[in-house]
């Protein structure tokens, strides 16, 4: 009944994903769904995709492990990150007029910062996109074990995401968004009642845990606890800003009224419900107490196949089916997202550049578009099958990317009239030069000593600042001058496409 169940959703997913595609007509509507969702599509796109494995399954088990101590990355800081956006960058996006992200770095910064910044903020989903294929497999995996390894599950699960997002582009992204974010929140919750009763009650549980000391927000007093901790939230809060998913769920949206509603309150909700798998994480352990010990496993496939083994073992069926229903929900939603995202950059903002000679029709860019995101879907399925890292650490990893090198020129050049590309140019040097140096000169993560606990990233953060001031201060010898909205797209109609 499950597996049936289970398989129907997936074809009925895929299903609606290919009829989205009768609505994409170019690249416009393939990458910001025309620019044309109403409010509670919106909504349902910033929930549905920032909600996704590392979420249910990564996030709650480190939370039974270590508290909330341990997740100040997620949710904290990327909430933080949703409300930011919505509050100081959405207007800006919004009025603006573009298709990705990149097209605001060559406005205001150039072709060469463009690129640059580009590649950063493409190469940072690969992570992400590696942990929402991983879930996909362990889920599938758990599902039928008999009959596929967990590699050859993942490679399942790559397949059927990718073709639906492939045809679909954003229009197949938001119209599953809307059923999946359904399909979650149903779910989760009565999967929580189901188990919080059993466990003793939503009383018992959040005073047990409260005990235990895992609702203690700030970690232990100790140097690597505190960086480790502020690291993972300024990662996830300032390094989640400059994304191209987050850029399409601005301007996806049919104003600028609705982009900015859509996102702040997509960003609260998603903070409040994310406590909601964490219940169910810790519920466990008070279920059955073998489970603390699997949590505390070193291996990290074992850890987050927990909650699954959970529910399959102690709930009945119509239980699990709410639970798969919304785990599947919940990975699908974000692996769609993530896969589209970084292909939309490449395309626009790398490719075309150095196509533009050829004077390709945007029909023939659309078929550039959907082949990138193939290619995408290929490498991090490859990165999913060889990892064996946790999903919130592949998260993480892809943010620390963009925290370096594309934060700081998006922040300065949006609300510091002086930035000039020359300072951009020094930021973005300066800082992945210091980020790469600390990142291979040294790993104490657990000295008491502030300075070598630090995470390296933030090392780069800093020196991202610096590098910023002191090159737009300085003579000016990069000369730029600003491109207008106009200019990009008389780039997109060379080939006559629109």
């Amino acid at each position: 009944m499950l597996v049936v169940c289970v398989i129907l959703y997936m074809i009925a997913t895929v299903a609606v994903g290919l009829w989205a595609a009768t609505r994409v007509k170019d690249s416009k509507d393939f990458m910001v769904a025309g620019r044309s969702l109403p409010l509670y599509m919106n909504f349902a796109c910033v929930f549905a995709t920032w909600f996704g494995a590392e979420t249910v399954l990564s996030v709650s088990a480190t939370f039974a492990k270590d508290g909330l101590g341990a997740v100040s990355g997620d949710p904290f800081g990327a909430s933080v990150c949703l409300c930011f956006v919505a509050l100081f960058f959405a207007r800006t996006f919004y009025r603006l007029e573009l298709l990705t992200i990149g097209d605001y770095y060559h406005l205001r910064y150039g072709k060469f910062v463009e690129v640059i910044t580009s590649l950063g903020i493409a190469s940072s989903y690969l992570g992400w996109t590696s942990a929402q294929l991983s879930a996909l497999g362990l889920v599938i995996n758990v599902l039928f074990p008999e009959y596929l390894t967990l590699n050859q599950s993942i490679m399942v699960g790559a397949v059927i995401v990718t073709i639906y997002t492939m045809f679909g582009g954003m229009w197949s992204v938001a119209l599953t968004d809307v059923i999946q974010t359904v399909a979650i929140v149903v779910g989760l919750i009565l999967v929580a009642a189901l188990l919080g009763h059993r466990a003793g009650g939503v009383g018992e549980v959040i005073d047990h845990a409260y005990r235990a000391g895992k609702l203690n927000v700030f970690p232990h007093l100790t140097a690597s606890a505190w960086m480790v901790a502020i690291g993972q939230f300024i990662t996830m809060a300032f390094g989640s800003i400059p994304q191209q998913d987050v850029f399409q769920r601005v301007t996806s949206a049919r104003d600028e009224k609705t982009a900015t509603i859509g996102t702040f309150w997509g960003g609260l909700f998603y903070f409040g419900f994310a406590f909601v798998p964490m219940f169910i994480a810790y519920s466990a352990t008070l279920i059955d107490p073998s489970f603390v010990e699997l949590f505390q496993s070193d291996d990290p496939r074992v850890v987050q196949q927990v909650l699954p083994s959970l529910v399959l073992n102690v709930t009945p069926i119509w239980c699990q089916v709410l639970f798969f229903g919304a785990l599947m929900s919940a990975i699908l939603s974000t692996a769609s997202g993530t896969l589209l995202a970084p292909a939309s950059v490449l395309t626009e903002n790398v490719l075309r550049i150095f196509l533009q000679r050829l004077k390709l029709t945007d029909q023939a860019m659309l078929m550039t578009l959907r082949s990138l995101l193939v290619l995408v879907a290929v490498v991090a399925t490859t990165m999913s099958v060889n990892s064996g890292a946790t999903m919130y650490e592949m998260v993480e990893a892809g943010y620390s990317v963009t925290l370096v090198v594309a934060f700081v020129p998006l922040v300065f050049g949006v609300y510091w009239k002086r930035a000039t590309t020359q300072g951009a140019v020094f930021a973005i040097v300066l800082a992945v030069s210091v980020w790469l140096g600390f990142m291979f000169s040294y790993h104490d993560t657990e000295s008491e000593n502030v300075w070598r606990s630090m995470p390296p990233q933030l090392y780069g953060l800093a020196a991202s600042f610096v590098g910023m001031i002191v090159g737009s201060l300085l003579p000016n010898f990069i000369q730029h001058t600003q491109a207008t909205a106009e200019d990009l797209a008389q780039r997109r109609n060379v080939g006559g496409g629109h």
